[in-house]
């Protein structure tokens, strides 16, 4: 495409979006209110699954040995069952840690009582190693392989929480999917009836252009750029609205609920918007493309 092509469309196509101020205005309303729910869905989406991720990190396969196995053979079990590809690490508690661990959450009030075991520990056979998975759905296959050792007594795995976490990475998948896919139809369906409105007003015109020698893509180049323009206004508007609303809302959160904010670690806003923000742009870019081509194809003709 020559320059002077390129600016003649540019201008054309603002031209347009202020012949049809309304319509104009209506589809950058709609885009925008598109592309803020997809924002918001997907920021809450973003940190929904950044808490599940950190669930994740510490769900874990306790294993438990035979009485009386020897030092050596556990550290075998344990070099075993880190090569495996499920494997994230492996964190090993002798009796003497898992002794201590116990005296201090039961024995805190009264220290004394433990007094009387300093001789002999009631956890002389619970060293334990804890695993950690890289992915916890192969929790139950990998409790399988490890309880099939030699060595291992005992093998804890919680499968419901596994099950549960699972289960909802998939859902929230499948709704985030049909949210942006209902979103995007919406959008698209607005810049369409805007560029019809824009061909509408100019059909004449378009007839002349056609009879001296214009190219489609001559003529169709400025409804394109008309329907870039307003899909990039319409990204532009929540984009700023967004990136207040999140910064205030963790704020917030963090400020006023303490215990939540210590246990679930929100996104910074930097990590949600590097990503956002393209995003959002191209997205309102595309509805605004696909909008005006598929409008241009149909009611081009004359």
């Amino acid at each position: 495409m020559k320059i002077s092509t390129f600016i003649y469309s540019l201008k054309q196509g603002f031209k347009n979006i202020r012949r049809n101020k309304l319509f104009s205005l209506a589809s950058v309303g709609t885009i925008a209110s598109c592309i803020f729910l997809m924002g918001m869905f997907g920021a809450i989406l973003a940190n929904f699954v950044h808490i599940v991720d950190e669930t994740e990190k510490n769900v874990c396969i306790t294993v438990f040995f035979d009485e009386g196995i020897e030092q050596e053979k556990i550290d075998g079990i344990g070099e075993a069952i880190r090569k495996r590809v499920e494997v994230a690490r492996l964190e090993f508690t002798s009796a003497e840690e898992a002794w201590e661990e116990f005296k201090v959450e039961y024995f805190a009030e009264a220290p004394e009582l433990a007094e009387g075991f300093a001789e002999d520990n009631p956890l002389a056979n619970s060293a334990y190693y804890d695993v950690y998975l890289n992915d916890i759905s192969m929790q139950s296959a990998l409790k399988k392989h490890i309880e099939g050792m030699e060595g291992v007594r005992k093998v804890n795995a919680s499968e419901v929480v596994a099950s549960t976490l699972t289960d909802f990475g998939h859902i929230v998948s499948y709704i985030s999917i049909a949210v942006i896919v209902i979103l995007l139809a919406v959008g698209i369906f607005l810049i369409s009836n805007t560029v019809m409105i824009g061909i509408a007003v100019r059909k004449e015109e378009i007839g002349i252009m056609k009879l001296i020698g214009a190219t489609d893509f001559f003529i169709r180049v400025p409804f394109m750029v008309e329907g870039i323009i307003i899909g990039l206004i319409g990204a532009v508007i929540p984009l700023i609205a967004l990136f207040f609303l999140y910064k205030n809302v963790i704020l917030y959160l963090v400020s006023e609920f303490q215990t939540i904010s210590n246990k679930s670690v929100f996104l910074k806003i930097d990590t949600v918007f590097n990503v956002m923000v393209p995003c959002a742009l191209l997205i309102g870019a595309g509805i605004g493309f696909v909008g005006s081509m598929i409008t241009i194809k149909k009611h081009l003709k004359v």
